[in-house]
């Protein structure tokens, strides 16, 4: 869907990017910015030779004066390297540091049909007969990535990747005791290491084209790097990655189908316990990464709805790595709801606003959008959200906080930050009851006003 309308400067260095590489003259090109990309720029482009034959293709470029140069061409050698190992990737036409009217690093592709959104994957009808296979297909072209000769990958990140996720998280100076107790299980239950070689980074449904026959091309590899292969399968059975869906391979299978296929092209098949450890650390590693994302607008580097209300989002991973490290337990729920304050104030109060703008927009603005508002339609969404998590926060009063600091003050900690801090130096163990009791506490309650419905 169009975000905004992009220049005629960047159409006509596009045009000239895809003429010199096709060795066909354009008539024209029009360019349209897509939603989706996490750090790049993507736009769909259309363009007509002199005989009025269409020719599309896809640009993805860094936001200008915010490039990448060596990420950006890390991408490109890991698409031709992919290629060749038969893995299905968009053919890449043209890439460059810059170009006129590009004005940042840059990589054109061939366009690749398919289905890329999950719900339509995981629901519609159309995709019914796929969907039976997909979770093997997903190991088998997994299998085929990691098979993929490295020797002209040298550029890419190859450090420790739990090194590097507890890095990340220091940087943020922001202790959480479920990260401590997620990173103190990963150290000391780290299954044996194998051979380095291409992991994807990313590859889940929203990165995958899909048809009718399989999938047909897998995209975004900025985040590919050098190391362990079973990251990539852990990292698909990632809770965060089912889009609301049960089955637990990208909501679409079951493990054992992942790992069926990824035997069918490797002849290897990993354990379930290394299969479960590398769930772990993909849970972990969504969970410091959405508060680095959040971190972005909090620390003012980036004012951002969407970054922001990503900050709200946090808890769902704390509450997925509970779940995945086996210690989720019940908390008791508030006796009554807590009476409202007084005010002197006239009705509506602030949660029957909150409630009102909330219905209007989704209810009545939202519809009335034209078909070609995706990205307003998605950041309405945004706000529909956040309006809601304001009204529920003030619903719930503050019952839940005082549970938790009662529980902390139980363990002699002032904070959750304190509690993190202890659990890091090893004062006290996550599987302690009384840490259990707190850390399931705060959890549950954050997650009861950012997203009640997880706890289903």
């Amino acid at each position: 869907m169009a975000v905004t309308t992009p220049s005629a400067t960047l159409a006509e260095g596009v045009r000239a990017v895809l003429a010199a590489a096709t060795g066909t003259e354009l008539a024209g090109a029009e360019v349209r910015r897509l939603t989706g990309g996490a750090s790049r720029e993507i736009y769909a482009v259309r363009a007509t030779d002199h005989t009025g034959r269409e020719i599309t293709a896809v640009l993805r470029r860094d936001p200008p004066g915010r490039g990448e140069i060596d990420r950006m061409r890390a991408e490109v050698a890991c698409l031709r390297a992919a290629a060749t190992a038969g893995v299905p990737v968009p053919e890449v036409l043209a890439s460059g540091d810059t170009a006129p009217g590009i004005d940042a690093p840059y990589l054109l592709m061939n366009t690749v049909p398919g289905e890329s959104i999950p719900r339509k994957l995981q629901r519609d009808p159309g995709f019914a007969a796929v969907r039976a296979h997909l979770a093997e297909d997903c190991g088998y072209v997994l299998g085929l990535v990691h098979r993929t000769p490295v020797t002209t990958l040298t550029a890419l990140d190859d450090r420790d990747p739990l090194d590097a996720l507890e890095h990340t998280y220091r940087d943020l100076a922001d202790p959480r005791p479920a990260v401590e107790i997620g990173l103190r299980w990963l150290r000391d239950n780290r299954p044996s290491g194998r051979a380095a070689g291409l992991v994807h980074g990313d590859f889940r449904l929203g990165n995958l084209l899909i048809d009718a026959d399989g999938i047909r091309g897998v995209l975004d590899w900025e985040l590919a790097h050098l190391g362990n292969p079973i990251e990539d399968l852990g990292w698909l059975c990632v809770r965060a990655w089912r889009f609301g869906a049960a089955a637990p391979v990208g909501g679409l299978g079951t493990r054992d189908q992942l790992l069926d296929g990824y035997q069918r092209a490797t002849g290897d098949r990993p354990s379930a316990a290394e299969l479960h450890w590398w769930e772990v650390f993909g849970t972990l590693k969504w969970l410091v990464l959405s508060r680095f994302q959040a971190e972005r607008h909090l620390g003012g580097a980036e004012h951002s709805l969407e970054l922001a209300a990503i900050g709200r989002r946090v808890c769902e991973s704390e509450y997925d790595l509970l779940d995945v490290l086996g210690l989720l337990e019940a908390v008791p729920a508030d006796s009554a709801p807590q009476a409202p304050a007084s005010t002197v104030h006239d009705r509506p109060d602030l949660t029957e606003i909150l409630d009102l703008v909330a219905e209007t927009l989704a209810g009545e603005i939202g519809p009335a959008l034209p078909e070609d508002a995706g990205a307003q339609r998605y950041l309405l969404r945004i706000c529909v959200s956040l309006l809601q998590i304001g009204g529920r926060e003030l619903r719930a009063g503050a019952g839940h906080t005082d549970r938790v600091h009662d529980l902390l003050r139980a363990l002699d900690c002032p904070s959750e930050a304190a509690l993190a801090e202890r659990l890091r130096a090893g004062a006290l163990a996550g599987r302690d009851p009384r840490v259990r009791a707190a850390v399931n506490a705060a959890v549950e309650a954050r997650l009861r006003v950012s997203n009640p419905r997880r706890l289903g």
